[in-house]
């Protein structure tokens, strides 16, 4: 069975690949039916190594992706500086062939090409790592103007199924009190939040201005997705970006 992805949908430099994939067309069972690329989530790492490999045939692929160890943190990886394993939740390039990888269940993976078309970057932002900074610590780490940046928001949960509690609206609202309309009360006394318009809202602060996004909910697109919130502990699909 011929696994699929989601095309990045940017204006992109000639050259720049990003694609996220769907869960279908892999090898796992049950809840990790079926194209789970995630190693940490209690699948058999035999299933996963095999779906990692049809990716990379069917995706064409150039080289292993690098999979990163994320925790929800601010920490950047320079792949071209640094190749050992290391607990990060962004990573870059220059390097064409090089693949950054961001592994999701709901948390927003942004991808980032430089409009040169020489720098290529991924970040993977959660309610936790938009409010620590995650976005102002790869584009700083990416070293190059903002306006020279483009941005692509992929799948994660929307806004009418992510809720949370004051706590987290208060940790965006410190920083930035015109995050208030990124959150609605909900019937419960708590919140629904908008992932998306809290990663635009730190892009367009920065000077990111060329900022897309394909709107896909994770949540409600079972049939393509996996979600953490849905369905609890579950696969992982995958969000990546290389030079050509």
């Amino acid at each position: 069975m011929s696994i699929g992805w989601l095309q990045a949908d940017w204006p992109a430099p000639t050259g720049v690949r990003a694609i996220s994939t769907f869960r279908g067309g892999g090898v796992s069972v049950a809840r990790f039916q079926s194209l789970n690329l995630g190693d940490h989530t209690g699948d058999e790492r035999a299933a996963v190594a095999e779906n990692r490999a049809r990716l990379m045939r069917q995706a064409d692929i150039p080289s292993e992706p690098c999979w990163l160890t994320q925790v929800h943190g601010v920490a950047v990886r320079d792949l071209d500086a640094d190749h050992a394993p290391s607990a990060a939740d962004a990573a870059f390039t220059r390097q064409a062939g090089r693949v950054c990888a961001i592994l999701t269940a709901d948390c927003l993976p942004i991808l980032f090409a430089a409009d040169s078309g020489d720098l290529v970057g991924a970040a993977h932002a959660g309610w936790r790592g938009l409010a620590a900074g995650i976005i102002e610590a790869t584009v700083g780490a990416m070293g190059v103007p903002p306006e020279r940046l483009l941005a692509w928001l992929g799948p994660g949960i929307g806004p009418r199924h992510f809720e949370v509690g004051a706590e987290v609206r208060e940790a965006f609202l410190e920083r930035d009190p015109g995050a208030h309309e990124a959150f609605d009360h909900n019937s419960r006394g708590r919140f629904m939040a908008d992932l998306g318009l809290l990663a635009r809202r730190r892009l367009a602060a920065l000077g990111v201005s060329r900022v897309h996004g394909c709107g896909e909910c994770t949540y409600s697109g079972a049939d393509r997705y996996f979600s953490h919130r849905r369905d609890g502990n579950t696969g992982r699909q995958a969000t990546l970006i290389w030079r050509g």
